[in-house]
């Protein structure tokens, strides 16, 4: 069922800062938009592209050796890099280590991440066109039909699901704590979205929808609030598919964003929130 609309102008002025925050957010030094490369660590000390220094890992440590004279910082102290370094991270953790080039030595920063257990390292640029070149997110137009009351439907206990990632090499894992259960305008039936639980209650859903690979990337999510209990005593929630988002792998081939639960794909043309960057 649709929820009902008092204010559409403030609505409508909600959203626009909403995508005002998001692109600002985007735009943030040396965010996604930065990403220029993705490269796994291997256990003998190897030079990686793009960055001075040998790099290696022992499978629970990464390390990093250089002298003085490569230009090496570390990003925390400014402190040049002069001898061997390490960092342990915890699976899904990213550290920004080390940076270089440029004037003030900052141009690139050298993110260490642990993936699939495994070590690799992600350089952001601030000199790279996507980021450079970039001045928001194309989005449709809003859609105030789109925005729609859900029932969320909590399972007893969270179930951990399997999932693909936008790299091969790397598996996910999707934390369902329930469903969101809703209509679309047009359809007779109900939908059923897997969601997971964020910081303070919100819930997150991962879909993909009829528009993907032509006006959309593969997938994409949107967020909701806590749940509320009705006079029913049904939790619900406002999903306002206006405000869905695109996962960093939209703009960069340098993520590891999940994928959606085999069950979260609608058939239905989501015509809101934002459309494929087209920046690569």
């Amino acid at each position: 069922m649709t929820t009902t609309q008092p204010d559409p102008d403030a609505q409508l002025a909600r959203w626009r800062r909403f995508r005002n925050s998001r692109n600002t957010a985007l735009a943030s030094e040396y965010g996604w938009l930065t990403l220029t490369s993705f490269q796994w660590l291997e256990e003998r000390p190897a030079e990686v592209e793009l960055v001075p220094g040998l790099w290696s890992t022992d499978g629970t440590t990464a390390f990093l050796t250089a002298a003085a004279a490569e230009g090496l910082t570390l990003v925390e102290t400014g402190e040049p890099v002069d001898g061997t370094l390490s960092a342990a991270l915890a699976n899904e953790e990213s550290l920004l280590w080390v940076q270089y080039g440029g004037p003030d030595g900052r141009q690139v920063v050298v993110e260490l991440a642990r993936r699939a257990d495994k070590y690799a390292v992600r350089t952001r640029d601030s000199t790279s066109p996507v980021f450079t070149g970039f001045d928001g997110v194309p989005t449709f137009d809003y859609r105030p039909d789109l925005v729609v009351e859900a029932t969320f439907h909590p399972y007893p206990e969270p179930v951990e699901v399997p999932i693909g990632t936008a790299n091969p090499l790397v598996d996910g894992v999707h934390r369902s704590v329930g469903e969101l259960v809703f209509r679309l305008p047009g359809k007779d039936h109900e939908f059923h979205l897997q969601a997971e639980e964020e910081k303070l209650g919100a819930l997150t859903v991962t879909f993909h929808d009829e528009t993907n690979g032509e006006s959309t990337d593969e997938w994409r999510k949107v967020s909701t609030a806590r749940p509320r209990v009705d006079s029913q005593g049904n939790r619900t929630v406002v999903l306002d598919f206006n405000r869905a988002i695109n996962y960093p792998s939209a703009f960069t081939p340098y993520g590891t964003c999940p994928m959606p639960v085999k069950n979260n794909s609608l058939d239905y043309r989501i015509e809101a929130g934002e459309k494929e960057p087209a920046l690569f």
